[in-house]
């Protein structure tokens, strides 16, 4: 009767360091295929395809280990504290860190299986940003019209915009990044301009 549980035990902790292997090796190497993932992770291919049956099962896994990752910087950056904006500023410049540090994030959008795991992988961040954003429109940081919801799904397709045009090599990611910001500002209502009578 213990055999079983210790399989279990054993099979995780094989799938763990598959999946470990594979943030690794796609954040150097996107177009990494799945025998150079057994390879790092220590094993053969049938074990990577035993855990994950394609390619693209095994991308949406590194995404969601990703994204799990993301999410606690997100916490540990402390979106709650301080104006809106400042925190907003920082969510966008944690993503672009994430985007940075593992190009493979572009391939999982564009997967056949990524559209609906995509919307679902961002729905922590949308609460968050939407969260962000109704405290800038209490505070008055941000326009008060436009609902909450719609804002957030705005600057999110802002990002989701810049990440393809440094995925399809239009542009570079500091560029995307600082058009990301502009757009951002300008989507939120915050007016970038001096007061009149300063420089």
């Amino acid at each position: 009767m213990r055999a079983r549980p210790r399989r279990r035990a054993d099979a995780e902790r094989s799938r763990a360091a598959v999946l470990d292997a594979a943030v690794r090796l796609l954040a150097e190497r996107p177009d990494a295929g799945m025998a150079a993932i057994a390879a790092a992770a220590g094993v053969t291919r049938q074990t990577v395809y035993a855990h994950f049956g394609t390619r693209d099962v095994l991308l949406e896994a590194a995404a969601d280990r990703i994204t799990g990752e993301a999410m606690a910087a997100m916490d540990a950056a402390g979106l709650d504290e301080g104006p809106a904006l400042e925190a907003l500023l920082r969510l966008q410049e944690i993503g672009w860190r994430l985007f940075e540090q593992n190009p493979v994030l572009i391939q999982v959008g564009q997967a056949p299986v990524g559209a609906e795991a995509d919307r679902v992988r961002h729905e922590p961040v949308a609460a968050r940003l939407t969260r962000l954003i109704e405290k800038g429109q209490a505070a008055g940081e941000f326009d008060p019209a436009p609902p909450a919801g719609w804002l957030a799904a705005a600057v999110t397709a802002l990002g989701h915009a810049a990440g393809d045009e440094v995925g399809a090599g239009r542009m570079a990611v500091a560029e995307a990044a600082e058009c990301l910001r502009a757009a951002t500002l300008g989507v939120l209502g915050v007016s970038t301009r001096a007061p009149s009578g300063r420089s």
